[in-house]
């Protein structure tokens, strides 16, 4: 769906309401990634995006997807980026149904880019999760069709100087996680691995390694998520959030930890 984001969002700075969802529901519903409906019958096949994690560590949080989307049996993508920025101190992890998860990550990021510019200020993280729990709401026909999007949430709380995370339901309930979370095919498998792995004055480097191992032994057990590819020269997408805003992790720096993270490994099946 071509969503006409930005733009949009620089022509109704006029509009009555800071929630530019509202708005679009008020003006151009078929714009919604949610407002539509599937025929009866069989559902088409879709590209769903796998596994998310996400944790907290000394002075912020940490979010990390693999790169695999599956439809059915068979790899749609090995590219895909499931983790974005949704504004200078937050970031949103995707998983489920790829296409409606983009469109919304889409309208997210705008919805808050339109309250900053109504109200002049940021909205507060709390905030920022409360408006996105509504989004997911907004999508439960579709997710009763099995077209579900199931994201993570996390920031940098400037008024509390903390990061916080939050998990949800398709029906857009909201969950406050305190220390790791994962979402999707393979987060059993990488719930596992941070469970055993974090703690909490992780430092941010730290952290990253946390994540890699975490999505390594999820793509270890599940054929849905994909592991660092050494081949191909693929990493997961890693976002940092502190108190200076959100960070891409440079593809140099994660391909360092995951060959390493990959060595480990090998080393240890030659021992066993």
């Amino acid at each position: 769906m071509d969503f006409p984001s930005r733009d949009i969002a620089g022509r109704v700075t006029a509009a009555t309401t800071s929630s530019f969802t509202e708005h679009l529901a008020q003006s151009r519903p078929d714009l919604l990634p949610f407002g539509r409906s599937l025929p009866a019958g069989a559902l088409p096949a879709t590209p769903h995006a796998t596994t998310i994690v996400a944790m907290a560590f000394a002075g912020g949080v940490l979010m990390a997807g693999d790169r695999r989307a599956t439809m059915g049996n068979m790899i749609a993508s090995r590219h895909i980026e499931k983790v974005f920025p949704a504004d200078e101190y937050s970031v949103i992890g995707i998983a489920g149904t790829a296409g409606i998860a983009v469109d919304l990550t889409r309208l997210f990021q705008v919805e808050l880019e339109h309250y900053e510019k109504i109200e002049g200020t940021l909205l507060s993280l709390e905030g920022k999760a409360n408006r996105l729990g509504a989004m997911i709401r907004g999508n439960l026909p579709l997710a009763l069709q099995g077209m579900a999007v199931v994201p993570l949430f996390a920031g940098f709380d400037t008024a509390r100087a903390v990061g916080r995370l939050f998990s949800y339901d398709v029906t857009g309930g909201r969950y406050e996680e305190l220390e790791h979370h994962s979402v999707g095919s393979g987060s059993v498998f990488a719930r596992g691995a941070l469970k055993k792995l974090w703690r909490p004055d992780l430092t941010e480097e730290e952290a990253i390694r946390v994540s890699v191992e975490a999505l390594f032994d999820a793509a270890d057990d599940d054929s849905a998520t994909g592991g660092p590819d050494t081949i191909r020269r693929l990493w997961p997408i890693v976002y940092t959030v502190t108190r200076t805003g959100a960070r891409k992790v440079a593809e140099s720096e994660l391909a360092t930890v995951s060959e390493a993270v990959v060595a480990g490994r090998s080393v240890l099946g030659r021992e066993a």
